[in-house]
């Protein structure tokens, strides 16, 4: 069963947010991982980009098929895991330590519409 983290906010897209203070780290769920298989791409945004709460800000190719990636909140794109550029099956061995982007958040009660750990794990069921 794919491990959920508490603390976290979720997607029904399986997307994850963990905040702190007024940033966020945005990736993909260990179910997410799991369902997609060996990751061996992530199409990540630019530092300085905007991100919208509900609207694509990238992608996750894995050998079985293609996923665009929704952003959880809105705000500013401030940094992007690098080691994925390299790497991407990072993914794969901690989806949750291994985010994607970090962003600056705008509008922080975003995460009040968010799903908690334990929705998110009957989402998954």
């Amino acid at each position: 069963m794919a491990k959920v983290e508490e603390g976290l906010f979720y997607t029904e897209s399986h997307e994850y947010v963990r905040v702190e203070g007024e940033y966020g780290y945005v990736g993909i769920t260990d179910y997410a991982q799991e369902q997609l298989g060996n990751v061996v791409y992530v199409d990540m945004p630019s530092v300085d980009d905007e991100v919208i709460a509900g609207e694509e800000f990238g992608a996750v190719e894995s050998v079985k098929a293609a996923s665009d990636l929704m952003s959880p909140v809105s705000g500013v794109v401030v940094e992007v895991n690098e080691a994925l550029e390299e790497s991407p099956e990072l993914i794969n061995q901690d989806a949750y330590a291994n985010w994607i982007m970090k962003v600056k958040l705008s509008a922080p009660s975003e995460v009040n519409d968010l799903l908690k750990a334990a929705d998110y794990e009957k989402l998954c069921q």
